[in-house]
């Protein structure tokens, strides 16, 4: 059940600091914020919102809350594979994934199936330079870096799922870039005053508004279909290692991103910013850290929480602290038993399971939120 630690904000997080209630208290506090924020168990220190954090609008919209990887989300597949159909090790599997799925900063790929693809996509509506649009068809249908993903998992029946964190790259990252500047510059010219600047918004029936509005929703349906694209590869990578197996259902859902909803009467707009739709029915995917278990959910649609859950455990440490407080033994450890990049051990430490809140005490802070329907347990993890 939430707690009110300030006002007009309500919060199932029984950990979070301090730093983070204070800024989604300013948040709260701007005139067109249409009710309580909601706070997710997950939620922790993000630019100008909160990660992890729900917050109601009318009338105008804050680039920044959205974020700058805009659409990011996840992307879950059940199969009809079980543990018994399973080799001895999926050491196999590792180089198909790399090869297929490039992972890092920057990283795209060469694969002219890819235009056909993006054709039913289109372009956003801010004009794009060449490079920009190179980069559209280059990074669409890979990972990306930080704590995107995939993995090959078991549930509580052994049942084999895969589980794919990503989003909308490079090119959704320069659009929220943009307009996030651009919001920025219209409150310096028409002298607002912001407790953060990061919280320059777009008012409504303006061009800017139009404009982001516009842009915002390709990235999400780029996110959404690079996911999908991901999968797909995925999935065909992993009956090719195992010589069999089919598709039983997926689950693709964004964690970064605004729309038009109505609650408790009004029609709002609802931006998520590490956060999942969980109106009642959903289904989701709320992922652990590496080395620990992630959920399949069905939604509550409880109101207070604007029909919302957390995206994932949530970080509890910073990079730089995780870097200096961990270690790459200390990760091998937490990662035994698994088929994973322990070659990059020392480059993973910010990733580091220790580095996140304990997504078992995430999930018990939400069970008003969501029912759980599967628990899964990582067999495979490979790290952009």
């Amino acid at each position: 059940m939430p707690n009110q630690p300030a006002p007009n904000l309500l919060s199932w997080a029984s950990e979070i600091d301090e730093g983070a209630i204070m800024q989604a208290a300013r948040t709260a506090r701007l005139p067109f914020v249409a009710g309580h924020v909601a706070l997710m168990p997950d939620a922790h220190v993000g630019i100008g919102a909160t990660v992890g954090s729900v917050i109601p609008t009318e009338n105008a919209i804050i680039p920044a809350a959205v974020g700058v990887d805009i659409g990011c989300g996840m992307v879950a597949t059940e199969t009809t594979l079980t543990a018994a159909d399973l080799p001895d090790t999926l050491a196999a599997l590792m180089p198909m994934v790399e090869r297929r799925i490039p992972a890092g900063v920057g990283k795209g790929h060469d694969d002219p199936g890819i235009d056909r693809s993006l054709s039913e996509l289109g372009l956003p509506h801010t004009d794009l330079n060449p490079k920009q649009t190179k980069k559209v068809a280059d990074q669409f249908g890979t990972l990306g870096s930080g704590n995107h993903f995939v993995e090959v998992c078991l549930d509580e029946r052994d049942r084999v799922w895969t589980v794919l964190h990503s989003g909308s790259r490079g090119i959704g990252n320069q659009l929220a870039q943009f307009h996030i500047t651009g919001a920025k510059k219209l409150m310096r010219k028409q002298a607002v005053g912001l407790e953060d600047p990061d919280l320059a918004y777009l008012v409504q029936s303006t061009p800017e508004f139009t404009a982001y509005i516009e842009d915002m929703l390709w990235a999400q349906r780029y996110a959404m279909a690079s996911r999908a694209r991901m999968d797909r590869v995925l999935i065909n990578a992993l009956f090719k290692v195992v010589g069999k197996g089919q598709r039983v259902r997926t689950i693709n859902c964004h964690h970064n991103f605004t729309q038009q909803e109505t609650h408790f009467g009004k029609s709002l707009w609802i931006t998520r910013k590490g956060a999942i739709k969980a109106d009642r029915g959903d289904e989701g995917v709320i992922p652990g850290s590496m080395g620990t278990r992630s959920y399949i959910v069905r939604g509550r649609g409880n109101p207070d929480s604007y029909h919302s859950c957390s995206h994932g455990a949530g970080r509890r440490m910073s990079r730089t602290k995780a870097k200096k407080q961990l270690s790459a033994r200390s990760l091998t450890e937490a990662m035994s038993g698994r088929t994973w990049n322990a070659d990059r051990a020392a480059a993973l430490v910010d990733e580091h399971p220790e580095a996140y809140k304990p997504i078992d005490q995430v999930m018990a802070d939400q069970q008003d939120l969501v029912e759980v329907q599967h628990t899964l347990r990582q067999i495979f993890n490979y790290k952009g």
